[in-house]
């Protein structure tokens, strides 16, 4: 019932937690543990994979589950959540699901009665068991559904958004996931280059039955849309274009041209309202620039995801890369730190005291240690090289 699915259950009761994490993982569900809110939000906010539920105490050791939902909801869709609560929180409880949790169960409870509330909340795996290309979001999974989609069709489509956000790319992979897959694709950068009219003609020509992606067509003079939609009149080739987030700057396109790209338009929406896929792309191109280190980083301080989750990112991808590269090559520490990403903040902030920047460094490592360990503290202590009970009195004093 539940093989393969990816569950985070957020319980700071020993015996209950032991009890469902057992049980879950024999109904085959991979299972994270956590035991507070500290701990739980990064899980769920920017999981590695992307999560099928979220098994919630409402009363829990820092906070309340329904801070938990509400603090996700500010930034995003939440997985669905499932709360568990006693007689005195139902009203609470009635309240989340209001405001767009799935369910709740009262303690206690039998076990089938929960395996079954819990399946009833569980989403068709129709578009997770795709791995994400765009981002974890809900937003980028819709992307890269429409783009999974796109590829069955064999009709004109117009991807639009701001610079950095890899329409080429998505144009590159509706070609190698199409059936004209064994055709050529060709770019024609009308960003970039003048277009002419018997330019396009000619590549048209050679692009035959494949694909030609015409980057930022809204730059096409009146010219050359002529002679695509002549083009297009008898097609053997498909169209995919792209477009800036906002091209009302642009030369006019035909009305006919208008009609026939957005009939089929893929929006990729701004990195800035998608913090969690920024801490995803920067997990999956971190590996590739530490590889060229001669000596290897550790990873991001829980800080810098922090940071890139709270930045703006006005160059979108592009910027992030960029940023993350530099901060990789010129990081003399054992972790990517905010201030290797954003150097120009570091320049123009005061001086932090030593009891700052130790109690800083202290809870970095810590983050990392607990996430290595699966947050499991005995284990993270034996990384740290500290006992279990020095490592419970720092985790105290930095609210951890």
């Amino acid at each position: 019932m539940l093989e393969g699915r990816r569950i985070v259950l957020v319980e700071h009761d020993e015996i209950m937690g032991a009890s469902l994490v057992q049980r879950l993982s024999l109904e085959g569900a991979d299972v994270q543990w956590h035991r507070q809110i500290a701990r739980a939000l990064p899980a769920i906010r920017t999981p590695r994979k992307a999560l099928d539920a979220v098994i919630c105490d409402i009363r829990l050791p820092d906070g309340t589950g329904e801070e938990l939902y509400d603090t996700l909801t500010r930034t995003g869709h939440p997985p669905p959540f499932l709360f568990i609560t006693g007689q005195g929180g139902i009203d609470q409880a009635v309240r989340l699901i209001r405001s767009g949790a799935a369910d709740y169960i009262t303690k206690p409870f039998e076990m089938g009665a929960f395996l079954k509330r819990l399946a009833t909340i569980i989403r068709p795996r129709a578009d997770q068991d795709m791995p994400p290309e765009t981002g974890i979001s809900p937003a980028a999974r819709n992307v890269d559904r429409q783009v999974a989609e796109a590829c069955k069709r064999d009709t004109a489509l117009l991807i639009r958004g701001a610079s950095g956000l890899g329409k080429l790319r998505l144009a590159r992979r509706v070609h190698v996931l199409s059936d004209r897959k064994a055709a050529p694709m060709i770019v024609c950068n009308a960003l970039r280059d003048r277009v002419r009219a018997d330019q396009l003609t000619q590549t048209v020509a050679e692009v035959g039955e494949g694909i030609l992606v015409i980057l930022g067509i809204e730059r096409l003079d009146a010219a050359a849309q002529d002679a695509l939609m002549a083009a297009l009149s008898a097609p053997r080739f498909r169209l995919v274009a792209t477009t800036g987030a906002h091209a009302d700057d642009a030369a006019p396109l035909r009305a006919d041209l208008i009609s026939l790209l957005q009939s089929h338009e893929i929006v990729v929406p701004p990195l800035a309202d998608r913090p969690e896929d920024a801490v995803w792309l920067a997990m999956q191109l971190f590996p590739a620039f530490n590889a060229r280190r001669d000596t290897a980083l550790s990873g991001l301080a829980a800080t810098a995801e922090e940071a890139i989750r709270a930045h703006d990112w006005p160059g979108n991808g592009r910027e992030l890369r960029a940023r993350l590269m530099r901060a990789v090559e010129a990081t003399t520490g054992d972790l990517v730190l905010p201030s290797d990403l954003f150097p120009e903040r570091a320049a123009n902030a005061p001086l932090r005291s030593l009891a700052e920047v130790r109690d800083s460094a202290e809870r970095a490592q810590i983050i990392a240690a607990l996430d290595h360990s699966g947050g499991q503290v005995g284990e993270a202590a034996k990384l740290l090289r500290v006992s279990r009970t020095t490592l419970w009195e720092k985790m105290q004093k930095l609210g951890l």
